[in-house]
């Protein structure tokens, strides 16, 4: 399965990432964490580990260990605004549920 983003949080991690002035891209990844067990992390990323999955969508690199692409094998990631919040959504197919505040998911 393939890894996907909307064109609007392609342009977030653009606008992200030419602010910064360097990176390669975006790692998303997991840590065990919240009362689900498993939650989201996005850090940007200079170097490639040895075991990175490179996914370039609308010429953003996304990039993920092995480890977790396990989990992550066809997520979507989006990015909304709702109100007056704004942020990264996962559309993870694998999540089988998630924890009351939306923090953490299971699998």
């Amino acid at each position: 399965m393939a890894i996907t983003m909307t064109p609007a949080a392609a342009e977030r991690v653009k606008s992200f990432l030419d602010s910064r002035g360097k990176g390669l891209g975006l790692r998303l990844g997991l840590k065990t964490s919240g009362c689900s067990g498993m939650a989201y992390v996005l850090e940007f990323v200079d170097e490639l580990n040895a075991d990175d999955e490179v996914f370039e969508i609308d010429e953003v690199k996304i990039i993920i260990d092995a480890k977790s692409f396990i989990y992550l094998q066809g997520i979507e990631l989006d990015f909304v605004k709702e109100g007056l919040n704004e942020g990264f959504k996962f559309n993870n197919p694998n999540a089988k549920g998630e924890c009351g505040c939306g923090e953490s998911f299971t699998v």
